[in-house]
């Protein structure tokens, strides 16, 4: 049985960061939290006959800021989403979280609620760095925030950090991770400043590091994470003690999902070689108003099935056994046949033992790798 996780959408934050390109939207008045549980409860029921009665493994709260929500919120969802499908026994949920002073005082109710990762929006502890990111919050809410999350019992949680900021130095990044890594936590989310389209960064560039400083922070912040035992398991993913993110982990080995919430995606398998996409309505107004939450549905064609496989599985850096591309996508592997033999031979890629590998050559070039698969 392909593994089913659950993703739900709380698209509302404080203000919209100038890099995001999230279905995130500024809160300009009350959040209507109370409908929008209804609605989430609505889209849900709508979408339980695709999975009949499989259980999700993981659930992971995204945004937006969902530590927007009150704890109460958190619990009345969970408790009715149980009632309409299992819960595995070893169940990850996640809550994404900010560190304002406002959301921190629900950390302890979060726990309370069920949730049991959480994973911190902390970009950065430089406040310069933090300004020119225009986040809300400062270094010493970071701290706070920290602390806070394991007084209120949490033993898994992750750190959200970002390289390659405007104005940057390798010693600020270096500083920035060992702070981080002064609070012991069990994962890291450490990742570059990339500029997206349709974001104010686009419209407005800000002055980011060359290259080759990026290529130092990178090279540099890894052996950092190593030396502190950090296992870097995905391309922006670090973990301690095996805390491996296993909702991501389910995205990665090419799982199922439900999407619930204002722009939520769904991926679910019906049957080998048939799966299907789903995306919800994007704007929270239309997706509140609307009985049927979906935009949009299709199925996926043999040749995306290939490329989408590859495209999450060689994030990894253990990569994948070969059967787990069969049983993700009904297609024998004879159909990647001709790229993957490219990418053996131009050395991104080995074979081993019936386990396909990225080198660290594979995943420096991972674009040019990916578009194999894809051509």
């Amino acid at each position: 049985m392909i593994p089913l996780s659950l993703y739900i959408h709380l698209p509302w934050c404080v203000r919209k960061c100038p890099y995001c390109d999230f279905n995130s939207h500024p809160l300009k008045s009350e959040l209507p939290e109370q409908r929008y549980i209804q609605a989430l409860l609505q889209d849900i029921s709508h979408d339980l006959p695709l999975v009949k009665n499989r259980s999700i493994s993981s659930i992971f709260f995204g945004g937006g800021t969902p530590s927007l929500f009150s704890p109460d919120s958190i619990f009345q969802l969970l408790a009715q989403l149980r009632l309409k499908i299992p819960f595995d026994k070893h169940l990850e949920i996640t809550l994404e979280a900010n560190p304002v002073t406002a959301e921190i005082s629900k950390f302890s109710g979060f726990h309370e609620a069920g949730i049991n990762r959480l994973s911190l929006g902390v970009q950065s502890f430089n406040d310069q760095s933090l300004q020119l990111l225009q986040r809300v919050h400062h270094r010493e809410h970071s701290i706070h925030a920290i602390e806070s999350i394991r007084k209120a019992g949490f033993k898994n949680f992750n750190l959200d950090l970002m390289y390659g900021l405007p104005n940057q130095t390798v010693e600020m990044a270096l500083e920035d991770l060992k702070t981080a890594l002064h609070f012991h936590p069990t994962h890291l989310s450490w990742y570059q400043l990339t500029i997206e389209k349709n974001t104010y960064f686009d419209r407005y560039p800000p002055h980011l590091p060359d290259e080759e400083i990026i290529w130092n922070i990178q090279i540099e912040g890894e052996r950092l994470l190593n030396e502190r035992n950090f296992e870097h398991y995905e391309v922006s993913a670090f973990t301690k003690h095996e805390q491996y993110c296993k909702h991501n982990l389910n995205y990665w080995k090419f799982g199922d999902y439900l999407g619930i919430g204002a722009g939520a995606h769904s991926k679910i398998t019906l049957a080998p070689n048939k799966i299907l996409r789903l995306s919800k309505y994007k704007h929270p107004d239309f997706y509140l108003q609307s009985n049927n939450k979906i935009a949009e549905q299709l199925e996926v064609s043999n040749e995306q099935l290939a490329f989408e496989f590859m495209l999450n599985a060689l994030r990894l850096f253990q990569g994948f056994d070969k059967a787990l591309f069969y049983q993700r996508t009904g297609l024998d592997l004879a159909t990647i046949e001709q790229p993957l033999q490219q990418a053996i031979e131009k050395g991104w890629i080995i074979d081993k033992n019936q386990h396909l590998i990225p080198t660290e050559l594979g995943l420096r070039w991972l674009n040019e790798l990916l578009e194999l698969f894809l051509k």
